[in-house]
């Protein structure tokens, strides 16, 4: 199905053995549970959301925290920790113990898979801290801004490619998956024939291809909605429902990164510079200069515009975004994968409805590789922020 699924970091009995796991006492056993498009349990309904508000850490003594963190997914074997595995979770409580000088809990809002990125996935951890000279004394909490610093520094001397990006204090009962309202990702796909940059490897998804734009755009009206996704469902999907609403689906041209100005940019750069009252012109706006300009051209003996020795062209960039409450198991994945095939020209719009009317997996193409995902937001309505628990 996905370069992924090859992948020996995660099996498929390990993934079903970390679902048969004994309950945690943290973890809410009598809801229906959904997955988002990392595998992530997510409660249905408004009466379960508000059933799991209930006191989940009884001890006064600890401090829970709320924690955002960013991470490239290449070398961890998932958000979830595994045995013998290198995990996010299993990275941070490391990082926590050496900080405070006792194991602790991280428990994430969303268990993204092999490969898959985070520019912000959100966690909760419960604290004690206790004194180092009186043993058994309990100080006051850590303020959050110490918690980012201590935590942070013991990271960066792992891979430092994992790092917490804010720390704020919530009340005992606030847990980060349950109280999710919504979830946002984002998949990076590079179009063109040039091979991938170094700089860009394991980043993004390559596709050799020149995509249509507003093609993409058309299929992704299709599938916004409330709708029967089956036929976007991975088979290992434990959801009780294949029905999800898409609040957002939508793809742009962005400059691929990392981005370099060529010289001409530069020039028409300091020409603004030194005469602000001049104007680029729309067909020289910035937007124009950053997707379209891709490399410096020299005329050749016949005329012709031809490429400047030593240069890289650029590929184009795109960017999907999908926004929910809650995703079925590699759903984005293979919405992405759908989508690329309508902006090759390999599907039409109607191929689209159809595949979406046919309610099996089987009717899909294959879905994007990890690589290209990335969880990009989850959305909460935060308490006021207070001192301790």
């Amino acid at each position: 199905m996905s370069n992924d699924q090859s992948q020996p970091l995660i099996s498929e009995t390990n993934k079903h053995s970390l679902d048969q796991r004994p309950e945690s006492p943290q973890r809410p056993s009598k809801f229906p549970k959904v997955n988002d498009d990392a595998g992530n349990d997510v409660v249905e309904g408004e009466e379960q959301k508000e059933s799991v508000t209930r006191t989940m850490n009884p001890n006064p003594r600890l401090q829970r925290y709320l924690i955002a963190i960013e991470y490239i997914g290449t070398r961890f074997a998932g958000a979830q920790q595994q045995p013998n595995c290198r995990t996010v979770v299993g990275v941070l409580q490391e990082a926590f113990q050496k900080f405070i000088g006792q194991p602790v809990s991280v428990f994430c809002s969303s268990r993204t898979d092999a490969g898959v990125h985070a520019l912000s996935n959100v966690c909760h951890v419960d604290v004690e801290r206790i004194s180092k000279r009186k043993l058994g004394d309990v100080l006051p909490p850590h303020e959050p801004l110490v918690v980012k610093r201590a935590v942070n520094h013991f990271l960066q001397k792992n891979e430092g490619d994992i790092m917490v990006i804010d720390v704020r204090f919530v009340p005992a009962d606030f847990h980060a998956r349950y109280k999710a309202q919504e979830r946002t990702y984002f998949y990076r796909l590079l179009s063109g024939p040039e091979s991938v940059s170094s700089f860009e490897r394991d980043r993004a998804w390559h596709v050799p291809e020149n995509l249509d734009l507003l093609a993409i755009q058309k299929a992704c009206n299709i599938l916004i909605g409330r709708h029967d996704f089956s036929s976007f469902r991975a088979a290992a999907c434990q959801a009780n429902s294949p029905i999800r609403t898409l609040d957002e689906l939508n793809v742009i041209e962005v400059v691929s990164t990392p981005f370099f100005p060529s010289i001409s940019e530069r020039l028409k750069s300091s020409c603004v510079m030194e005469d602000p009252t001049v104007s680029l012109g729309s067909d020289t706006n910035h937007s124009q200069i950053s997707l379209n300009t891709n490399e410096e051209k020299l005329e050749g003996s016949n005329g012709d515009a031809c490429q400047e020795f030593g240069l890289r062209r650029r590929h184009r960039c795109f960017v999907v975004t999908a926004r929910a409450r809650s995703f079925l198991y590699h759903q984005v994945r293979l919405l992405v994968g759908v989508l690329k095939s309508v902006g090759a020209g390999d599907l039409t719009d109607p191929d689209v409805k159809r595949i979406l009317e046919a309610k099996s997996i089987t009717a899909a193409p294959p879905m994007a590789p990890a690589c290209g995902l990335y969880l990009g937001h989850v959305k909460y309505d935060l308490p006021p922020e207070t001192n301790q628990s």
